[in-house]
């Protein structure tokens, strides 16, 4: 083992002392609400498949139609030969859905964050470096974006527009271009930003507002529109409630036909392939009419919280589908997330770096898929022992 891998491996054997070591876990999958490993089968509480869409007959048939016309591939980037003439129509049915004139495709969330926060912050375009004000609890792909673009992030309170507000004073006469960065719903906390506060001090400030919209996009909002409006430019997925995979960004003309012009994440990468394609037009079609599934998947959560707090647990600031089970350290959410397991449900603990020290837990995220009979047995399993599980600080 040559010096440098000796190093790798003396950092994963303190992870591994620490109860932070990860490892990938072959899974099976049949439908929406059930998961295979190791020979049993689980009801899932990890899967970020909110409306149950990935099995659904609509999304499939596309996939399998657009396989058969188009193709497996789109066989270049977008700049290239990979521009089907199936990405427009998609775009423009994203465009409405946000409320904006533009929207363009682009292959991952994780890339469509950092590919484009680092085109917007570009000093050579914009003349001087941005001020960038930043939720400190944004996800890893909005942090990266800014780190390669090189910019300082200016950070507020997770959630407080009042400390925002205290925090872009300072710079109200500064000419430098201003910028907020927040998530619609956070993935580890399943909490809302107050996006409207956000929005009216982004326009007294002359600030662009960007609001990563991927966990609410689909499975909140009016027609499953999402939390993001008053936002200048809305990033979000096709993975998530919309059962799919790829990402978007939807803006004004002006900033599509630079993003285009600019952002390496488009410009370098392959389009998405036609099959994908497809599942994002049926999801899209499917998507304003499911409100029965919506409320379903809102009273869920909601009895949730209710009854694992009377059992003594602590479900945070949550109010969306995802509710964490805030555990404390790293080695007792691994033992909530074991405990469910021998249950039959299927949740996974979530650690540090990912969340702050102190704050590891067990996020379950609700889907149409599940029943109430699952929220039955579920109360029943963290019931089991629940005196030895006190309340932990939350982050």
């Amino acid at each position: 083992m040559v010096g440098s891998e000796s190093r790798y491996q003396a950092f994963l054997d303190t992870l591994g002392q620490d109860c932070l070591r990860r490892e990938l876990t072959g899974v099976a999958a049949g439908n929406a609400r059930h998961l295979r490993v190791g020979g049993r089968t689980y009801v899932n509480l990890a899967s970020n498949d909110y409306l149950a869409l990935r099995f659904h007959e609509a999304l499939i048939g596309r996939a399998r139609e657009w396989a058969e016309r188009y193709g497996t591939g789109s066989g270049a980037s977008r700049l290239v030969t990979g521009n089907l003439d199936l990405f427009a129509p998609i775009e423009a049915k994203v465009a409405s859905l946000k409320d904006k004139p533009a929207a363009l495709l682009m292959a991952s969330g994780f890339q469509a964050n950092a590919a484009t926060l680092q085109a917007l912050f570009d000093r050579s375009v914009l003349g001087a470096e941005p001020l960038v004000f930043a939720d400190r609890l944004n996800h890893a792909s909005m942090h990266f974006g800014c780190k390669a673009a090189g910019v300082r992030q200016i950070r507020y309170r997770h959630g407080d527009a009042g400390h925002l507000a205290e925090l872009l004073t300072p710079y109200q006469s500064d000419s430098r271009p201003k910028f907020i960065l927040t998530e619609s719903v956070f993935s580890m906390d399943g909490d809302v930003a107050p996006v409207p506060e956000i929005a009216a001090l982004a326009r007294a400030h002359d600030a662009m507002l960007i609001v990563d919209d991927a966990h609410a996009t689909g499975i909140l909002g009016e027609g499953g529109s999402g939390l993001s409006g008053g936002a200048d430019i809305v990033i979000g997925t096709f993975s998530k409630a919309l059962g799919s995979f790829g990402a978007y960004v939807a803006c004004s003309e002006g900033i599509r036909d630079y993003l285009v012009n600019r952002c390496s994440g488009l410009i370098y990468s392959t389009a998405l392939p036609p099959p994908v394609l497809g599942t994002i037009d049926a999801a899209l079609d499917l998507v304003p009419d499911l409100e029965g599934a919506r409320a379903h998947v809102a009273g869920l959560a909601a009895r949730f919280r209710e009854e694992a707090g009377a059992l003594g647990y602590d479900t945070g600031a949550s109010s969306t589908q995802i509710v964490p089970v805030i555990a404390g350290t790293a080695d007792a959410a691994l033992q909530l997330s074991a405990k469910l397991r021998e249950a039959g449900f299927w949740a996974t603990a979530i650690r540090p770096p990912t969340v702050q020290q102190g704050a590891a837990r067990v996020r379950l995220a609700f889907t149409a898929a599940h029943t109430e009979a699952d929220m039955d047995h579920l109360c029943v399993a963290l019931g089991h022992g629940a005196h030895s599980a006190p309340k932990a600080a939350s982050a």
